[in-house]
């Protein structure tokens, strides 16, 4: 048993070396669905990777400024080919980056714009909180707010009894319908990974033809 148990530790340990080599680079990548202020789903070789921004922590979307948050990133990086500086990997399975649209440093933008909070447990970067300093004395974004609440803090207090099944399934979403999507690749996406039938009605594999055209 104890070999047993040995064998499958090295197995492990040998994929998980694997599993971080492949995702120990640079990269450019289309980002296809923005899920929150900090995390976004980018398509590399047709393969769908979920990204965390790295260095910043922007509010959950049902927090107070989590909807602004999404939509600031979405302006910055949605449909565009982006550079994705990859760091390491979570403890989600999330691929932690940084991202770039041309030079502009993401991460960089969303603290500036207020709109996320520097990820200071592993921040050793003192331009980013420059410019947090910079948004919180012009009281942009979440900083306009008397007594902002830091998404640690929040989640904590708030998503502490989300059941599982719920927390395995953010990737997804809750949309269902063509109107919610924003481009054919997010509509793809929805349909190959979230099973999201409701996209294509006449099951000819085409979702939404509306942005995807029709095949026939």
């Amino acid at each position: 048993m104890k070999r047993v148990l040995e064998i499958g530790l090295i197995a492990a340990l040998c994929l998980f070396g694997i599993f971080n080599a492949v995702y120990a680079e640079e990269f450019s990548a289309k980002v296809i669905i923005v899920l929150d202020g900090d995390t976004v789903i980018v398509l590399r070789d047709n393969m769908p990777i979920k990204v965390r921004l790295a260095e910043i922590d922007a509010p959950e979307k049902t927090q107070a400024f989590g909807e602004e948050s999404t939509q600031s990133l979405t302006e910055l990086v949605l449909n565009k080919q982006v550079r994705v500086d990859s760091r390491a990997i979570d403890d989600y399975g999330r691929l932690v980056a940084l991202i770039k649209v041309d030079e502009l440093n993401v991460s960089h933008e969303q603290a500036q714009r207020g709109m996320a909070w520097v990820y200071s447990r592993f921040n050793k970067n003192e331009v980013l909180l420059e410019l947090q300093n910079g948004a919180k004395k012009a009281k942009r974004g979440l900083w306009a707010q008397t007594d902002p609440i830091p998404p640690n803090t929040w989640r904590k207090d708030n998503t502490t009894s989300q059941p599982q099944h719920v927390v395995q399934n953010t990737i997804c979403g809750n949309k269902k319908k063509c109107s919610q999507m924003n481009s054919c690749d997010e509509a793809n996406f929805y349909l190959s990974n979230c099973k999201t039938k409701s996209l294509d009605r006449d099951n000819d594999g085409v979702p939404c033809e509306s942005l995807c055209g029709a095949t026939k």
